[in-house]
């Protein structure tokens, strides 16, 4: 008898966060960067009035795509998150004195997380999930908030807020509604679900 092969999981990004809430939770996952021009996508549907929750499904599904066309036979995962306050889409920042700029912005506001997952097979799209988190920002001097990116550094790079919420980005709020893995990034108990029913996860 054939063994049967194991449905392998392919994670469509670099994140380091992403592929580190997967592993933790033990799925055996490898990452592959996308091709996808990210920014373009997200001002041309900025440009067309797109929700941030449209933008979110649409950038997930296209990073998941652009690799499941290297890897057709593979479970192809796919996610993005994207930060909305009032009528303002905010990305990822450029350099640290963006990342200063947007945190001034979003301090003492709400702003709400959209994150989206979505997962891929041969193209063609088999599930997504799309969920969404509220956070408030405290009043924080300006001597915390330099003295907070100074030690975070690049880290402050990796998402739209500027914030790692796993470590001392926590102190930067007052309140928050949410599941903790759409605010890293990734819906991770719905996708453990799906997965479990693909077979790449035992049930």
């Amino acid at each position: 008898m054939i063994p049967e092969v194991p449905t392998k999981v392919i994670l469509a990004s670099s994140s380091k966060t992403r592929r580190d809430i997967l592993e933790k939770a033990g799925v055996v996952v490898e990452a592959m960067s996308p091709r996808v021009d990210e920014e373009e996508i997200k001002n041309a549907m900025v440009a067309e009035k797109a929700s941030a929750a449209e933008i979110a499904e649409v950038l997930a599904e296209q990073k998941a795509r652009s690799v499941s066309r290297r890897q057709p036979q593979d479970l192809v995962i796919g996610a993005d998150q994207v930060l909305e306050m009032g009528s303002q889409i905010y990305s990822k920042p450029a350099d640290l004195a963006s990342a200063r700029k947007a945190l001034v912005g979003l301090r003492g506001q709400e702003h709400r997380l959209f994150s989206c997952v979505c997962v891929l097979r041969d193209g063609e799209r088999l599930w997504h999930k799309l969920d969404s988190a509220r956070l408030t920002m405290r009043e924080f001097s300006d001597e915390f908030l330099d003295a907070y990116l100074q030690s975070i550094g690049d880290q402050a790079l990796a998402g739209p807020g500027s914030y790692q919420i796993e470590g001392a980005g926590s102190q930067l709020f007052s309140k928050i509604s949410g599941d903790y893995f759409t605010i890293l990034g990734l819906p991770l108990l719905p996708l453990l679900d799906f997965l479990r029913v693909q077979g790449a996860l035992r049930s």
